[in-house]
């Protein structure tokens, strides 16, 4: 099964969201990842759910003053993890910034624990170019995160950071829960493509993290969305077909 980030037809969803959530399962994706759980999580859900659509995770900003809201919302929506979409790039400048968010997320986890949900954390490029003691300073966060704390690896910007995402998969492991699929040149301010239309290396990223749940998402796209999702369910389902 596959998912969309639905931050990739944000526009649409503000005009009206039950036909934008109609048109994703009519793509034929069977999960959804919202961005604002807070937005009428009942609401969502009996849509969600009229139309067959898994509701897998969220990105919410969990680590702020909002975080009992936000995993409360998480319980309605009846979702398996809630992820933090960012941490903002100077606090990944060296060792003692990457410990403050360990902690910081492994505190959350422990709250998120009693409500049987699981925290993650999704990268950008910044995470994989700053480095700490040789390695990713996403690297260095995994090694200080409790074990509950899971990731969700966006490929598209471990790509632009630098890494070779495959290897970066394998030395994640088990930890990596989630992978945000996206494809495009490879560089920073330039759109996106549908997914099997870029240069970023698809089939042995995927290979690499087997197991992980699969999310489509395009921030941005020089065609449309909704045709660029198309074609990338049509490429992605046509690899284990």
């Amino acid at each position: 099964m596959l998912g969309v980030q639905l931050y990739s037809v944000r526009d649409d969803l503000s005009r009206d969201r039950d036909a934008t959530l109609r048109r994703i399962a009519d793509i034929g994706f069977g999960a959804v990842e919202p961005y604002d759980p807070l937005n009428d999580p009942a609401g969502f859900r009996a849509v969600a759910d009229d139309l067959g659509l898994t509701v897998w995770s969220t990105h919410a900003p969990v680590l702020g003053e909002r975080r009992d809201d936000i995993l409360d919302a998480a319980g309605v929506l009846g979702l398996d993890a809630v992820i933090v979409p960012a941490v903002a790039p100077e606090q990944w400048a060296d060792a003692d910034g990457v410990a403050r968010i360990a902690d910081q997320l492994n505190d959350t986890a422990a709250r998120a624990a009693d409500r049987g949900l699981r925290i993650g954390y999704h990268n950008h490029w910044w995470e994989l170019e700053s480095r700490i003691d040789g390695r990713s300073a996403l690297e260095a966060l995994a090694d200080k995160l409790a074990p509950e704390v899971i990731l969700e690896v966006d490929v598209y910007w471990s790509t632009v950071g630098g890494e070779v995402t495959a290897d970066l998969l394998g030395r994640l492991g088990d930890r990596v829960r989630y992978l945000h699929v996206k494809d495009g040149p490879a560089v920073r301010d330039a759109p996106m493509t549908a997914v099997g239309a870029g240069t970023v290396p698809i089939t042995d990223i995927l290979a690499a993290a087997p197991t992980a749940y699969r999310v489509v998402e395009l921030d941005e796209c020089a065609t449309d969305m909704f045709d660029a999702l198309a074609e990338s369910h049509r490429y992605l389902t046509g690899l284990s077909a």
